[in-house]
Order: structure tokens, then C-alpha cells, then sequence
């Protein structure tokens, strides 16, 4: 056969092909779809993830698997997406964390910017700073005055290095000018299992999980870390209003490999807003105390950049940084 008419052929079977491959697209998702949480089950992440997973498969066709993979200041489960193949059947659900570990982590094994697509905003939750009651604190006079009288005795947990709780407590640090030892866990279950033992001294934590431990009296509420008072905590002070300026939250959206097709990403980000503004989330996110972030993945893009400056900024001035 001459070398014309085998490339004619080829070519020939190349487009052939183009509508079987039109068809495979269209027909996507055919198999389950995964996301990663790169924390333990129980936190807000988790229950964001699940809770829109569920929304998702009613709307997709096929289940949403939720796969648990904390470590590393999420790191570990991050890179499992980041390596993953681009075939709209892996995402992960990524936190603060995830703009905070581009300046925070020396030699992360995969790009930020790179190796990741922004696919939807979820939600996000307000941070209250929480002490047990065994610590005599109740205001931030009382810890300012405790600090200074026995330095580096008091401890601050967070959900892991590089989480929006240790630089919020890092934060915390450098404006009221405490010696605090910083004790990261696996995760906010972990964590808020020995703040409410005293294992640690206090943290910074998502109010859906920290308010009823607050309103039982097993938590007392130092502050709440946002601008004004929190509409689901109108009677708890900020931290501003006590002199201390300090805005922390936990926000949780999707990410997918980098090149993912754009139809993937575009149809789950349409169907992650629907299931943003249908019932079941709104209902369950009202009851938890959790805003709904819906918009584009450009926005998303857009968010993900200022969280990325925003967190380099904290670090650089604590001088912390880990080796990964």
C-alpha cells in the first residue's frame, strides 16, 4: 500500500471516529464520580461534600462517591486529584488550606496554578475563637493577661498546618503580641475533641460544629471572627470589638485535574449552583450556619488568587513555612 493512501485512510478512520468520541463526551459521566476530601469525615468540608454529592447524583445520573483522604495539611489528597486523569471523573472539595499551602509548603508535588482547575464554589462557614471552660478565659483581655503572665504555657489547636484555623491563630499571635504554641491535628474532629477534653488551650473552629458545644456551655465563645456580628451569633461579640481585627472562615469548593474538558466543568458547575439554591441545601446549610458561595469557575479562579495572596501575606509575617 503506497504512504498516500494509508494516511488517506487513516485520516479517513480519524474522522470516523470524531463522532464516537462526540458521543463518548456527550454521554458523560457513564461511571461514578469521585471526590476527594482531603480531611477526615465530620467536618464542615466533609458535610458540604456529601451533602451537594448527593444533590449531585440526582441531577448526573450516577453516584457521587465521597473518598476520605486526609494528611499532609491536605496535601495528600489534593495531589491524588492533581495526578489523577483529566476525564471529569475525579475532584476534590479543597479549603483554605489549599491558597495557603502555596506559600506555606516549601516543595509541594504538584502546581497550584497549574495542575488544578477551579470548577465551583460551595460554601462558607464563620469562625468562632472557642476556649473550654476549664481555661478561666472568657474574653480576650483574659487571654492577653493569662499569655503575658505564663508565656508559652497556653496552646491554639487548628485542623492541620496550613488550614485557615493556624493562621487565624497565627494571626491572633502577631496582633496581640502572645507566646502561643500552635498544636495542629488531622482535621477540626480531632482537634475539637481535645479542646472540649482541655487537651489545648483553644482554636479557632467552623461555628456549625463549635455552636452547639457553646450554647451547651461545654465551649466558651471568645469571639467571633468576623466583620460584624455574625447573623447566626448576634449575641457572641466579634474579635474587633474587643480590639482584636481578625476575619476567619472556612470556604469549600471543587477542583478538578488540569484539562478536564471545559463541558465537564462547566455542566458540574451549573449543577453544584443548582443544588446551591435548590431546597435541600439551602434548608441544610441555614440550619448549619453556612453561606452559599455559588458563582463561575472564573470567579472561582479569581477567589482562589486573593485567598492565595491573602494567606502568603500571614505567613511571610509569622515566618513559618514547611517542607512537605
Amino acid at each position: 500500500m503506497s504512504l498516500g493512501r494509508r494516511t488517506l485512510l487513516q485520516g479517513t478512520a480519524a474522522f470516523a471516529a470524531l463522532p464516537m468520541l462526540a458521543r463518548a463526551q456527550a454521554a458523560w459521566p457513564a461511571r461514578p464520580v469521585r471526590i476527594v476530601v482531603p480531611f477526615p469525615p465530620g467536618g464542615t468540608t466533609d458535610f458540604v461534600a456529601r451533602l451537594v454529592g448527593t444533590e449531585l447524583a440526582k441531577t448526573l445520573g450516577q453516584p457521587v462517591v465521597i473518598e476520605n483522604k486526609p494528611g499532609a495539611g491536605t496535601v495528600i489528597g489534593v495531589d491524588t486529584v492533581a495526578k489523577a486523569a483529566p476525564d471529569g471523573y475525579s475532584f476534590v472539595c479543597v479549603a483554605n488550606s489549599f491558597a495557603a499551602n502555596q506559600t506555606l509548603v516549601r516543595k509541594l508535588p504538584y502546581d497550584t496554578l497549574k495542575d488544578l482547575r477551579p470548577v465551583a464554589l460551595m460554601g462558607m462557614s464563620e469562625h468562632v475563637l472557642a476556649t473550654h471552660p476549664g481555661s478561666g478565659l472568657k474574653t480576650l483581655a483574659d487571654l492577653r493577661d493569662q499569655a503575658k503572665a505564663r508565656p508559652g504555657t497556653l496552646s491554639f489547636a487548628s485542623f492541620g498546618n496550613g488550614t485557615s484555623a493556624h493562621l487565624s491563630g497565627e494571626m491572633l499571635k502577631l496582633q496581640m503580641g502572645l507566646d502561643i504554641v500552635h498544636v495542629p491535628y488531622k482535621g477540626q474532629g480531632p482537634a475539637l475533641t481535645d479542646l472540649l477534653g482541655g487537651q489545648v488551650t483553644m482554636m479557632f473552629g467552623n461555628w456549625p460544629e463549635f455552636r452547639g458545644h457553646v450554647e451547651g456551655g461545654k465551649l466558651v465563645a471568645l469571639g467571633m471572627a468576623t466583620a460584624q456580628r455574625s447573623q447566626y451569633a448576634p449575641n457572641i461579640p466579634t474579635l474587633a470589638e474587643q480590639g482584636v481585627a481578625i476575619e476567619s472562615n472556612s470556604w469549600n469548593g471543587l477542583l478538578a485535574p488540569a484539562g478536564t474538558p471545559d463541558a465537564v466543568v462547566q455542566r458540574v458547575n451549573a449543577e453544584v449552583n443548582r443544588a446551591l439554591a435548590g431546597p435541600v441545601v439551602t434548608e441544610a446549610f441555614r440550619k448549619g450556619g453556612i453561606a452559599s458561595l455559588s458563582g463561575s469557575p472564573e470567579r472561582f479562579a479569581v477567589f482562589v488568587q486573593s485567598e492565595i495572596a491573602k494567606y502568603g501575606d500571614v505567613i511571610r509575617k509569622a515566618n513559618i513555612q514547611i517542607e512537605g
